[in-house]
């Protein structure tokens, strides 16, 4: 099927064709090109055009370059604009101009990309819905994201990010949603922000992109609700809160967490829903209280959605739950996994750490009698001047005083390992790299381990050595 044929790309970015050419994809990436798709030479760490034959040679239908590469043919299949990026803005404004989806566009300093995902699994059900892969949320990703969109898409979920000021709302106006919504506000990217005020008016600004009739969801929890509140109620027809606070309109009024699951129940226009969602953590019933509200404002069925809800699970690095079996010989030996490596901030760090306390070890299966509730903690980045005290604060969290043991890494999380008291401190190490040579002897079986960090501070790589240690492999946890 075909997503975009020449001259409909060439009349949308205003370019070039060198040859017909029809495409069923668009590509950023040759190593996760498909044969038959556009290739988008962007430029970032590294110029796409540099890529252009390697993508040509795996299949591509065309390349959208801005000059034809010294080591491409100028026969090729090329599609030739004056600015690469701008260009695919473009092909993002074109396809969300000649759809008829009702979108769904998501922001938030915590959350947004497990709501964007909640949303895809609950949508999918209901209708043909395309949504943005991974966290492609920034200046490329929506683009993109709206770009590999198909014309007969009835529902589209667009994640929307942000590391400085004035970013979310010209993303916001190129999605045109139906409904827009802000998980919560939190301190995240404070290095750009000067207060969380500041934070609160950046993620507000996604209102502004509704469209006529629009329906805006805000957490009502947050101190900077009223913020919201105030820019929605400018941009929106209908405005909508959810969270824990009784004056919202969809109120959580119970939350039971299970190891692989967690059940809730909330109220909304006088009627109880019972929900399940497919992972342990109060955090995400709150989420599943936004995507419900979206489902109704979408006009999609909620029950169907309630349904649905109960299968979903988050993607890896972002609370997913993993037995690893330390001897092959012994199925009782294990640990369990969290593997929530991707991002972090204190209030995504206080999310976890509540669900590692909720996670129950067991006793009596290793050298340790008693299984231990360990976390592994790697630097919250983009956090500005404040960045000491609240690594530091995270030792007064009510959750970290039922921890066993706590190892910290990277230079910010110093903070935290001395705030500590003594019968908590594990190891605190510079790097990854080096906590991950060590992490066999950090384990026994029964454990429960929390590895949780921004990206960069790169504790994945401690996510792969307890993987490695785990010598009879993995088995993913099974909802019941």
């Amino acid at each position: 099927m075909s997503l975009w044929a020449a001259t409909e790309a060439a009349a949308a970015t205003g370019g070039t064709n060198t040859q017909d050419w029809q495409a069923s994809g668009v590509s950023i990436d040759t190593r996760t090109l498909q044969p038959g798709d556009l290739f988008v030479a962007l430029k970032d760490v590294r110029d796409g055009h540099d890529f252009v034959a390697q993508a040509l040679a795996k299949g591509a239908a065309a390349a959208l370059v801005s000059h034809v590469p010294e080591d491409v043919d100028p026969d090729a299949p090329l599609l030739i604009v004056k600015d690469v990026l701008p260009a695919l803005e473009a092909l993002g404004h074109a396809a969300r101009a000649r759809t008829e989806a009702r979108v769904v566009a998501v922001t938030g300093s915590v959350g947004k990309t497990s709501t964007k995902d909640m949303l895809r699994t609950v949508l999918t059900g209901q209708g043909r819905t395309h949504a943005a892969e991974a966290s492609y949320n920034n200046h490329w990703g929506v683009p993109l994201t709206l770009a590999r969109m198909p014309v007969d898409t009835e529902f589209a979920v667009i994640e929307i990010g942000m590391n400085h000021p004035g970013e979310i709302a010209p993303l916001s106006r190129m999605a045109r949603p139906h409904v827009a919504i802000v998980t919560t506000v939190a301190p995240a990217h404070l290095e750009a922000f000067e207060n969380i005020e500041g934070i609160a008016h950046e993620k507000a600004s996604i209102f502004e992109g509704l469209e006529p009739g629009g329906t805006a969801i805000i957490n009502g929890d947050v101190s900077t609700a009223a913020i919201l509140g105030d820019t929605a109620a400018r941009h929106a027809e209908t405005v909508v809160s959810f969270g824990n606070n009784s004056g919202v309109d969809w109120h959580l009024t119970e939350v039971h967490v299970h190891s692989t699951s967690t059940v809730a129940k909330a109220e909304t226009d006088g009627s109880q829903v019972l929900f399940k969602v497919g992972t342990p953590g109060a955090h995400f019933a709150v989420n599943a209280l936004a995507v419900l509200a979206a489902v109704d404002a979408m006009g999609a069925d909620r029950d169907l959605a309630v349904a649905d809800l109960g299968r979903w699970h988050p993607p890896s690095g972002r609370g997913t739950h993993e037995t690893l079996l330390l001897d092959v010989a012994d199925e009782t030996l294990t640990i369990l996994l969290i593997d929530d490596a991707f991002n972090a901030n204190p209030a995504s760090m206080k999310a976890s750490l509540d669900v590692l306390v909720e996670t129950k070890p067991e006793d009596d299966i290793g050298r340790v009698a008693a299984g231990r509730r360990i976390a592994v903690l790697g630097d919250m980045l983009e956090l500005g001047v404040e960045e000491t005290a609240l690594h530091a604060e995270l030792a007064d969290l009510p959750a970290m005083q039922a921890l066993d043991i706590v190892h910290c890494v990277g230079p910010r999380m110093r903070a935290l390992y001395e705030a500590l008291p003594e019968r908590q401190r594990g190891i605190w190490v510079e790097t990854a790299e080096e906590l991950a040579t060590r992490t066999a002897r950090l384990i026994d079986a029964g454990d429960v381990i929390l590895v949780k960090g921004s990206k960069g501070s790169k504790v994945s790589l401690v996510v792969a050595a307890l993987r490695r240690a785990a010598r009879g492999g993995t088995r993913e946890e099974e909802d019941v």
